[in-house]
């Protein structure tokens, strides 16, 4: 089993920063991608950045030169740099693992970006 801790949501007004964060722990071998979904109110969950294997990632079109996705392997964690927030960020961040083949989801951070 994988657990997964996140931090960092909150509440923030347009053209913010806010700093994502999510550390996994539990049977892990070897994280295969790391990476970040989230959900707005009345939408289906979408995939906001990924980063795979050491460092090759992958951005949603709508967040591409605002948000930054990391990992610190030796933490098991991956961050989400989020800056000039606009409120259509709004929604609640997942952070994903792929461990041994199996997708795990942490339960969920809020983030609110007021106009």
């Amino acid at each position: 089993q994988v657990q997964l801790v996140g931090s960092g949501g909150g509440l923030v007004q347009a053209g913010g920063s806010l700093r994502l964060s999510c550390a996994a722990s539990g049977s892990i071998f070897s994280i295969n991608v790391m990476g970040w979904d989230r959900q707005a109110p009345g939408k289906q969950r979408e995939l906001v950045a990924r980063i795979i294997g050491g460092a090759g990632t992958g951005y949603a079109a709508s967040v591409k030169g605002r948000f930054t996705i990391s990992r610190d392997n030796a933490k098991n964690t991956v961050y989400l740099q989020m800056n000039s927030l606009k409120p259509e960020d709004t929604g609640v961040y997942y952070c994903k693992v792929l461990v041994n083949g199996v997708d795990y989801w942490g339960k969920g951070t809020l983030v609110t970006v007021s106009s």
